[in-house]
């Protein structure tokens, strides 16, 4: 049996019609220093042909090993594949993900080079039809999430997470495993516990990978539902969120909400609310005119709402995650559950 440096986990269910792509950008992977690669698919029971896929890539390839995921979710798919793993290093990634031929080399190198912990790059998007790709220009805007570092295809240095993120073995003894009560949320919990304990996050833009976005309003709405949502058990579960930026979304939607509800006493609230939305449209219409100017004027018409969708899916996740985790102590509502699984 070869030595493994580095052992590769993708979390997948259902994926037939991406996982195969998917695979194929990673047998592709450069030589390793210190040996080869492994990949380990932990596969949520899929029912849609995927397994049969994965079947026909391990029997072409003996560096590819499938698990069984019973609970279906993204973080128990995690922790099955990294119990299974063998490699001094562990590249956490993503079914839907193309990765560029030296992803795994760039990785070890940048672990190195840096002393960290974790390592990550540039998400950029592959881009088919018109909304995706405002989609995916908001994506790479600090308009959409502030100064989160991670979605800046061009910036190198320390952070607080990365997209996937390579990790020193060593970690997951340190710190434990990924919290499978997050359906969403669980890498950036990981590595805000991995920050807290004095670990070291480092971007690189020469660790390249490509990704999907969300084709349509209503699917960027829904899974920035999820990360709002997700979001609010993580601050609680270590009482104080990682960045500022990660409340933000909330207490604006819960300002807005609460002016409206005055305003039908207070003439003087709905002049605050009035202040406040024209506030929030220069601003994400500013943001409109600088993104359009870098990605294409083409895009201009719809990155006012597509920026809205980012913050209002977010912010209204994060005021149901109030509502069901801090006010009355429920657990996740089924609903939002259902939502995340899709």
């Amino acid at each position: 049996m070869s030595l493994v440096a580095l052992s590769v986990v993708i979390p997948c269910r259902n994926e037939k019609d991406c996982i195969e792509a998917c695979i194929h950008s990673i047998f592709d992977q450069e030589r390793l220093p210190g040996g080869d690669f492994e990949i380990i698919v932990a596969d949520g029971m899929s029912e849609d042909g995927t397994r049969d896929i994965l079947k026909r890539l391990a029997d072409e390839d003996p560096r590819l090993r499938v698990v069984d995921n019973p609970k279906k979710i993204t973080p128990s798919g995690m922790n099955h594949g990294i119990r299974a793993a063998r490699g001094q290093y562990i590249a956490i990634m993503g079914a839907h993900n193309r990765y560029a031929p030296d992803y795994l080399k760039r990785c070890i190198e940048v672990l190195k080079e840096t002393g960290a912990d974790n390592v990550g790059g540039a998400l950029l998007c592959d881009s088919t039809f018109y909304l995706q790709r405002a989609i995916a220009a908001a994506h790479q805007s600090m308009f959409s999430a502030g100064e989160a570092k991670w979605h800046n295809p061009e910036y190198e240095g320390p952070t607080d997470t990365v997209f996937g993120g390579a990790y020193r073995r060593e970690v997951f003894d340190r710190i434990g495993f990924f919290d499978e009560e997050l359906v969403r949320n669980q890498d950036d919990e990981l590595n805000l516990r991995l920050t807290r304990s004095g670990g070291k996050i480092w971007k690189s833009p020469c660790i390249r990978s490509w990704y999907h976005p969300r084709k349509s309003m209503g699917a960027l709405f829904r899974q920035y539902l999820q990360y709002g949502y997700w979001k609010v058990r993580v601050i609680q579960k270590h009482k104080l969120p990682a960045s500022i930026r990660q409340v933000v979304p909330g207490f604006f939607l819960l300002t807005m909400i609460a002016l409206a509800v005055a305003s039908l006493r207070w003439s003087s609230a709905l002049w605050l609310l009035f202040m406040l939305g024209a506030a929030y449209l220069c601003f994400i219409g500013i943001g409109a005119i600088i993104t359009a100017a870098r990605y294409g004027w083409d895009l201009l018409p719809v990155l006012i709402p597509v920026f809205a969708c980012y913050h209002f899916g977010y912010g209204l996740g994060f005021i149901k995650g109030i509502n069901d985790f801090m006010l009355f102590r429920r657990h996740p509502s089924d609903r939002m559950i259902l939502i995340t699984r899709k």
